[in-house]
């Protein structure tokens, strides 16, 4: 027989109703609200560490409001990185944000979440990918690339680049260590 207390609302784990939240957790999930407008994916489970949410979740805010990186660019990382860690939730949802938020063509995020090459037409665009792919490989990130890199981002681009990856990275094992679903909901609140 299986024991459902291990079975939660959003994959594996199991929401705290805002009305019984903890005031930490509480005051984490207002911070996030504030700065997102809602309580996504893998921030639900982060309320569970109050203090490193409201650490991480200006992070993610700051790619929705100040990143030097266009939506597309954004999310051809994000696509790439998702897939590289299997994480069938953040690739559920970044697959529908890059072609109806990014404006990218849908064969072009399909080819990155299955790991296919993929070319983009412009430059800055497929630097990114370039540069996100070598990177989630692991691969070294080789002269030439970095050179065409710093040319069309700058050294402010090739960071959100970066940190882009390692934000998304951390999204993903998130999701992954509680095993969410592709069409996780979770509770409303």
């Amino acid at each position: 027989m299986t024991d459902s207390s291990e079975f939660g609302t959003f994959g594996m784990y199991r929401e705290v109703p805002v009305g019984d939240m903890p005031a930490e957790m509480k005051d984490a999930y207002d911070t996030t609200m504030k700065l997102r407008g809602q309580v996504p994916g893998p921030h639900k489970i982060w309320l569970a560490n109050p203090a490193l949410s409201k650490t991480v979740v200006p992070v993610g805010a700051y790619y929705q409001t100040r990143s030097t990186l266009t939506k597309a660019e954004i999310e051809i990382a994000t696509n790439l990185v998702n897939a590289r860690w299997l994480a069938v939730y953040s690739n559920y949802e970044h697959e529908m944000i890059g072609e109806e938020k990014g404006g990218l063509a849908p064969e072009k995020v399909e080819a990155m979440i299955a790991g296919l090459p993929t070319s983009f037409e412009d430059a800055r665009q497929q630097v990114v990918y370039e540069l996100a792919s070598a990177l989630v490989a692991p691969r070294v990130v080789p002269k030439g690339l970095y050179r065409r890199a710093k040319d069309l981002l700058g050294d402010a681009g090739i960071v959100d680049v970066t940190m882009l990856l390692g934000w998304f990275t951390g999204v993903s094992l998130t999701l992954n260590a509680f095993d969410v679903p592709s069409n996780a909901v979770g509770l409303d609140q």
